[in-house]
């Protein structure tokens, strides 16, 4: 099943006159010679240059003790499942290679065999589907120096050519194959920058259907308003797709499109309804008279069920289940389906007899977080990735008939790292200003450091995301190394805790998320181990707002803020993100076009309340980024200076929504680690 919520862009728009310079090391002290014996000149301190993409405003020079001491913990190198071989037991996987800087496509042709890079270039590569039939070639999914304005291109495996398969200035998905022939379906949607005048009135996507072999000859089969469709699955009779149509994180619908007539039909809920639940289309039953669909209709948590076309009949299978379901599969044969069940935060694997209904027994797993799962479509074989505290995430299978599990990927990482002895992860929950209760993924350091640890509160992105256990990667050097506890909250508008849960912060409840985190402050007080007085937050996108709101809310309570590709102006947000996600947000955080709202939106603003913030902060920004345009990180860097606060600002020239280069993500980690040093472990200090 296809992940339900759709990739996010955003438009480019007019930037403010904020003068960025590259940070360089100090010039050497001057001679000081003696009138009897001249001195050697002082050797400089050695420093760390930026990359030649990123451009730093106000870090000082970042010492090269910092690169040397973390350089273990910056080579993590997990495997990432895509795809499986239509006839054979091999499949595809995202992996950077030691030495790289972005993650490609490999094969790995047996377990643990060495895997064979396909794709070598400066752009990540994650997306790819082997071609259906016999595998002779793969699609894969590549953007632009993080403009996730993907493209689409065919790699003959026989002599690695590679074919451009879409020209068009549109962002483009891979989204299945008929089954009957090796017709591949995708999704373009034209962009902003594409368009005249910058803006799209009305939002299209145009779901086409075509041989990659012969690229040119492509058949419309559907123009579809709005930027939130994804195709589900395809009958085995190629008769119909099953469409979802995404309009907010409560709220989503389920269409049929007939593959002859291009007409299209609303099916969940009943077209006129005015019902609202989350409905998200899965693959056909063999008999095509039915297809898998998770929904939370029947309660809080997303359950996984069929629907009987004909019938209008939904059944559930995981009503026994008191979590939500994130993603299914089906076998080839129909016989088996498997699912991930979201329990607290850890995925878990979960299969079931498709006929019956009924649990079927797994052996014991892997230990952590099940990721991406997917049966093998010719041979009894299911794949699945498995995250956790001790490691990156790798890929296994399992034989459902005997139960043999195999392992296919095994992880990398530099020399002299023990990811074993990495500790363990652990709920931690506390009570927020209105009782509820809201929890957290707590990284305690190692025995060895005694007293009050200082806390670095890392707030996830979406909002409607969720903190998961799994690995923290780099943050380990910031865990094992510096003694400092990591805590990943997961407020009120996380998923994976009910979908009232994940309205509490919608539109004029925006702050109470906000508030969970000012709860939280004074859980960190009560607790023996967390010293109070030494508290850092910092977040990602949504995470990023976050931790700007919580220096604007808390300033006299924290010790610092790292906003990386935060909103600081929901109004101006929503002016400028891509037209296509401008809907969707409105949902998420109130339509700007109403006055009361946009009165609201400018008053909980971080940038209109940035004179509250009083402790350093970091902001780091891609310039491409297609979701927060980077202005919104200009507009509050230039605002809290001007306030006379310190700050430090570091963009990426070729990165969009958060660093996806190895190189540039080091000296981002670099400059965090030296921004902790100054606020939470009192090494060194800050001026404007």
């Amino acid at each position: 099943m296809r992940s339900p919520i759709p990739a996010v862009t955003a438009a480019a728009c007019t930037a403010l006159a904020t003068l960025l310079v590259a940070c360089s090391a100090p010039p050497p002290a001057p001679n000081s010679p003696t009138p009897m014996t001249p001195m050697a000149p002082a050797p400089p301190t050695a420093v760390i240059q930026p990359p030649p993409n990123l451009l730093a405003q106000g870090i000082p020079p970042i010492p090269a003790r910092i690169a040397e001491q973390v350089a273990r913990y910056t080579d993590f190198r997990g495997h990432a499942f895509v795809d499986w071989h239509p006839t054979r037991r091999e499949m595809l996987v995202s992996h950077r290679k030691a030495g790289a800087s972005t993650p490609q496509l490999f094969r790995v042709a047996a377990p643990l065999a060495e895997p064979e890079p396909l794709t070598d270039g400066a752009e990540p590569v994650r997306r790819a589907s082997y071609e259906p039939k016999d595998g002779r070639y793969v699609v894969f999914a590549r953007s632009t120096g993080g403009d996730e304005a993907d493209k689409l291109y065919r790699l003959d495996l026989a002599d690695r050519r590679v074919t451009p398969l879409t020209e068009t200035p549109e962002r483009h998905s891979i989204e299945g194959w008929l089954n009957g022939t090796s017709t591949l379906l995708t999704l373009a949607m034209p962009l902003d920058r594409t368009a005249q005048g910058g803006t799209r009135a009305a939002v299209t996507q145009t779901l086409r259907a075509f041989d990659p072999a012969a690229p040119q000859a492509k058949r419309t089969l559907a123009e579809l308003p709005g930027g939130g469709w994804g195709v589900g699955g395809v009958s085995w009779d190629d008769r119909q797709i099953a469409l979802t149509r995404y309009l907010s994180a409560n709220e989503s619908q389920v269409w049929l499109l007939d593959v002859a007539s291009g007409a299209v039909r609303q099916v969940l809920p009943a077209a006129g309804s005015t019902e609202r639940h989350a409905y998200f289309a899965g693959e056909f039953t063999r008999d095509n008279r039915a297809f898998y669909v998770v929904s939370d209709r029947l309660g809080e948590h997303r359950l996984l069920m069929t629907y009987d076309v004909a019938a209008r009949l939904l059944m559930p299978i995981t009503a026994d289940i008191a979590w939500s379901v994130g993603g299914a599969t089906a076998s080839a044969d129909g016989a088996l389906v498997a699912a991930q069940i979201n329990i607290d935060g850890r995925n878990e694997l979960k299969l079931f007899d498709a006929a019956t209904r009924a649990p079927v027994a797994l052996p014991k797993l892997p230990g952590g977080s099940i990721g991406t799962s997917r049966f093998h479509p010719a041979l009894a074989a299911l794949a699945f990735s498995v995250d956790s505290s001790q490691g990156p995430s790798q890929v296994w299978s399992l034989n459902p008939a005997g139960g043999a599990l195999v392992q296919w990927t095994r992880a990398g990482a530099a020399p002299g790292v023990d990811m074993a002895a990495f500790g363990a992860q652990q709920i931690v929950r506390w009570p927020s200003f209105d009782g509820r209760s809201i929890s957290g993924i707590l990284n305690m350091p190692p025995a060895r450091f005694t007293g009050k640890r200082p806390v670095l509160i890392n707030i996830h992105g979406g909002p409607e995301l969720q903190a998961m256990f799994g690995f923290m990667g780099r943050y380990h050097y910031l865990i094992d190394e510096l003694g400092i506890a990591v805590i990943q909250p997961n407020v009120r508008g996380s998923s994976g805790y009910g979908k009232t849960f994940l309205a509490l912060d919608d539109g004029v409840r925006r702050e109470d998320s906000v508030k969970d985190i000012g709860a939280l402050l004074d859980w960190v007080a009560t607790q023996p181990q967390l010293d109070a007085s030494r508290v850092v937050v910092a977040g990602g996108s949504y995470g990023g707002y976050m931790s700007l709101a919580v220096a604007t809310n808390y300033s006299d309570r924290i010790a610092g803020s790292i906003d990386v590709v935060g909103i600081s102006s929901f109004v101006t947000f929503l002016t400028n993100t891509e037209s296509y996600r401008r809907d969707l947000r409105r949902v998420e955080y109130g339509d700007e076009r109403d006055p009361a709202m946009r009165a609201h939106l400018e008053k909980i603003s971080p940038l209109t309340n940035a004179q509250r913030i009083g402790k350093p902060l970091f902001v780091v920004q891609g310039k491409n980024d297609p979701r927060v345009p980077y202005t919104e990180a200009e507009q509050m860097v230039a605002k809290v200076r001007a306030n006379g606060s310190p700050v430090w600002y570091l963009r990426g020239e070729n990165e969009g929504h958060g660093f996806a280069r190895k190189e540039n993500a080091d000296f981002q980690f670099y400059a965090t680690v030296l921004f902790l040093e100054r606020t939470l472990l009192g090494q060194g200090g800050f001026s404007p």
